[in-house]
């Protein structure tokens, strides 16, 4: 049987071995691929193909631990009340269900070398954290890890990374609380020190701005994102296509504007889908809301200036935007049968 191929890459079948919950909203899924699991670096992730409204797409989800458990991919999968879909499509899954996934891949790997290393997890942002927190002990290399959620309840992990870190794992519970202070944390930090971090808008935005104001090395701040949040819950809007006369198309609540876009026929480069490589970028004639930028390409001044919007991962709100894809009409390019348009992206 030959491998299935989502836009011009290699996926392969994987049975789910075994689903088991390991916090209040997180869910551990094991991935038996066709073919024994490759080693992968820390910070790796896996794609995989999912269904939403009828229509294929693919979710990326961080691999628990520094590598396979016999023979077997581990992912967590919160879940999502105002998810689009993906995260409702893999928590589904079952043990014998059969999924579609990628090779690992790493955007988030760790540098060696450092004198000190500060790792801060927010929520489902541990899931990267845990093959981190086992490597670096492996390599002997000093470090902490902090890991903030709102309830006790929703720690995933945490018995075994206190069984294995001790006092170099610190516990935030705002419920209780207990909120974790990004400034206090950096400032622990060694100056050479480098910061990884994985959690939501709000906690990224505030370790940037700290960051910054001590004017550190912007390259030693890392952080992973799959942009699942922003400043505002989704809602449908209308996105006005000035370069095809104004068309207008509706972005669902539970799709992107990429998404929504490509359904439409409208031509928009992408790749990452995860607000990182800036493929997808267009250009912002107006807004009638706000926009909810969700990306961590644009600097903040980008953002504030509203003239750019990243389509895989951002958003509007309260209104109508009207975009320039860039893109002018080309009769013979138009005229191709639609399965010789060449698209860039992964899925």
């Amino acid at each position: 049987m030959s491998e299935p191929t989502v836009a011009g890459g290699h996926f392969l079948q994987a049975r789910v071995r075994a689903v088991r919950d390991v916090a209040s909203d997180v869910r551990v899924i094991e991935l038996e691929p066709a073919r024994p699991p490759q080693p992968y670096p820390s910070g790796s992730h896996l794609d995989i193909a999912v269904t939403i409204d009828g229509l294929p797409d693919v979710r990326s989800y961080s691999l628990v631990g520094e590598r396979p458990v016999e023979g077997a991919y581990r992912i967590a999968v919160k879940k999502i009340p105002d998810s689009r879909g993906g995260s409702a499509f893999v928590r589904a899954l079952r043990p014998g269900s059969q999924a579609t996934v990628s090779e690992p891949k790493s955007h988030f790997e760790l540098q060696y070398g450092r004198p000190d290393y500060l790792l801060v997890a927010g929520g489902i942002g541990i899931t990267p954290m845990v093959g981190m927190a086992h490597a670096l002990t492996r390599h002997g290399r000093p470090f902490k890890l902090l890991y903030a959620a709102r309830t006790r309840e929703q720690l995933a992990f945490a018995g075994e990374l206190s069984e294995l870190l001790g006092d170099r794992l610190e516990l935030y519970v705002s419920a209780e609380g207990n909120r974790l202070d990004i400034d206090r944390a950096i400032d622990r930090l060694h100056p050479d020190g480098e910061l990884y971090l994985c959690g939501p808008l709000r906690l990224r935005d505030a370790a940037q701005r700290a960051w910054r104001r001590r004017g550190r090395p912007p390259e030693r701040l890392r952080f992973e994102t799959f942009a699942s949040g922003g400043r505002f819950q989704p809602e449908a809007f209308p996105v006005r296509v000035h370069d095809q006369g104004g068309r207008e198309i509706t972005v669902p609540k539970n799709r992107t504007m990429l998404d929504a876009l490509r359904d439409a026929d409208v031509e928009v480069m992408w790749d990452c889908r995860r607000g990182e490589c800036g493929l997808c970028a267009v250009s912002v004639l107006h807004v009638e809301g706000e926009l909810d930028h969700r990306d961590v390409f644009l600097s903040e001044e980008e953002q504030a200036g509203n003239r750019t919007i990243l389509t895989c991962v951002s958003r509007a709100v309260g209104g109508a935007i009207t975009i320039d894809t860039g893109f002018r009409a080309d009769p013979q390019r138009q005229a191709r049968p639609k399965a010789n348009q060449k698209h860039h992206g992964s899925f």
